[in-house]
């Protein structure tokens, strides 16, 4: 018997996303936790999964100029910036996945959820890791729900562009808000 409840999957709750100070802090961080924190509650531990942005160490290809235009980000894994933010330490029981990768969508996410299960994407930031998770976990099959308010942008208007943009693809991803997740949940 196969378990088809949703997953929670909170993409990249890191201090470089989060800080105000960070040069990619989103202004939003803190009032979209709110929502994650009330979402992981509902799902619990062992249903939600934390990603974590790390920088790769292959500078070959597009990822050279990307550390070129972001030397702040150029740093080892380990490094405080990359570490999760205090509030998301105890989100998860399972481990974290690091990807070095904007999407987190791959082997090792699918390895801990299934290949083609229901995703509660949440996180930061809508506007690069939130989408460049949905799209390929939609053309793989997963059904994505995201709750917009449970999602920080790089800006407002960034994160509405791919709100806009992840709308387009139903019913493969569905548009949502905390609310309506928790309901779904009977919650």
């Amino acid at each position: 018997m196969s378990d088809d409840r949703p997953w929670l999957v909170v993409i990249d709750p890191q201090a470089i996303f989060a800080s105000p100070e960070s040069e990619w802090g989103s202004p939003f961080f803190a009032s979209a936790f709110a929502r994650i924190r009330e979402l992981a509650d509902a799902f619990g531990p062992d249903r939600t999964v934390v990603t974590r942005w790390v920088p790769t160490a292959d500078r070959s290809g597009s990822w050279g100029e990307y550390f070129a235009a972001w030397p702040f980000a150029d740093q080892p894994a380990d490094d405080p910036l990359f570490a999760l933010v205090p509030e998301a330490e105890g989100l998860s029981s399972l481990p974290t996945v690091d990807r070095p990768t904007f999407g987190k969508w791959g082997g090792a996410l699918t390895s801990v959820i299934g290949e083609t299960p229901h995703l509660v994407l949440t996180g930061v930031s809508t506007d690069c890791c939130v989408i460049s998770t949905a799209l390929p976990a939609a053309d793989a099959g997963a059904f994505v729900t995201v709750p917009a308010d449970a999602c920080a942008g790089s800006t407002a208007e960034n994160h509405a562009a791919a709100i806009t943009v992840m709308g387009l693809y139903p019913p493969q991803i569905t548009m949502s808000d905390t609310a309506a997740v928790l309901t779904s949940l009977g919650r």
